[in-house]
């Protein structure tokens, strides 16, 4: 499904968030220390590593709602963004630190001067955030800041599986 908010072409895909090669920057639902792990942070590092760590190494550790930037070793993209979501119900405000990683992240794009980023869906695996709640929010927080971007001309939302596709598709034909 896609949307366009401003002149930005919002796209929702199920699919792999390592397998984006038209996509300049894919977004790490990293952890605190920027390593290996499960969900989008082990497969984005399953490809990128050794030589992403290397590149994460001084930047760890992150706080929740942080986002920083590294080249993409052995990714077929130009840059990883690393995000920390919040724990839900342990991290609070969480809805704010939520808020705070996609903006974090669309600001990020746009200092590199990046044509297109690739979100997965931040803190709703094992950080627990409820997939309705994050993709309205995610999805509100990129329209509210369309207006303000001029390089990016393109965010996907790369979704793991069928069902939090659904959850994406009705939260972007509510907005």
């Amino acid at each position: 499904m896609n949307r366009s908010f401003s002149n930005i072409a919002v796209e929702l895909q199920a699919g792999n968030i390592v397998k984006q090669p038209d996509i300049d920057a894919i977004v790490n639902a990293a952890n605190a220390q920027l390593r290996i792990g499960g969900g989008v942070a082990g497969a984005i590092h399953g490809v990128g590593d050794p030589e992403l760590e290397q590149l994460t190494r001084a930047l760890a550790p992150i706080k929740p709602g942080e986002a920083v930037i590294t080249e993409a070793p052995n990714l077929p993209n130009r840059f990883v963004i690393h995000c920390l979501g919040p724990v839900y119900g342990r991290d609070e405000p969480s809805d704010k630190l939520l808020e705070n990683c996609y903006k974090n992240a669309l600001q990020l794009t746009e200092e590199y001067k990046l044509n297109s980023i690739a979100f997965p869906s931040i803190s709703t695996g094992a950080f627990g955030y409820p997939i309705k709640d994050a993709a309205s929010l995610s999805l509100k927080t990129v329209k509210e800041m369309a207006p303000k971007l001029e390089s990016i001309k393109t965010v996907r939302f790369v979704l793991f599986d069928d069902q939090a596709y659904r959850v994406h598709k009705v939260a972007l034909e509510k907005i």
